[in-house]
């Protein structure tokens, strides 16, 4: 399953030059992975609900091209790899109006109790852990 969120660069975003700051990428990446959790049939708050925290572990993005003010922007995720105790999701940032790569990252997280002590998916949250798998196969 591939989720596309769209973004319109906001002049905030953006430096003196009009071109959108680095640090936004990552939240880019948060409102797209946020959208492809609710399309499989949840919400983070409903996975918080359910006994499951999704701290961040790693972040990476590489930058391509870039994205200006007032740009309209399409962000992709997907879930690329899921373990009992990590997901880990993809994305791509691609400007609309020439469909060009901007950005591509990666984010993994941990999958954790309120304690941020480790769940084992598979076995103590089936159907959210089947949820993440599904996605990743669709």
């Amino acid at each position: 399953m591939i989720s596309k969120t769209e973004i319109i660069v906001r002049y905030a975003e953006t430096d003196q030059m009009g071109i959108a700051h680095h640090s936004n990428y990552a939240v880019w990446f948060e409102a797209a992975r946020t959208d492809l959790i609710k399309k499989m049939g949840m919400s983070y708050s409903k996975m918080e609900e359910n006994g499951v925290l999704v701290p961040l572990l790693e972040l990476e993005c590489k930058y391509i091209a870039a994205a200006h003010y007032e740009d309209v922007l399409t962000v992709e995720a997907k879930v690329s790899k899921i373990t009992p105790v990590k997901v880990e999701f993809v994305y791509q940032i691609f400007r609309n109006k020439d469909h060009m790569l901007l950005s591509t990252g990666r984010t993994l997280h941990g999958l954790v109790d309120s304690n941020l002590k480790p769940i084992h998916m598979r076995r103590d949250k089936p159907e959210i852990f089947q949820m993440l798998q599904d996605a990743m196969e669709e």
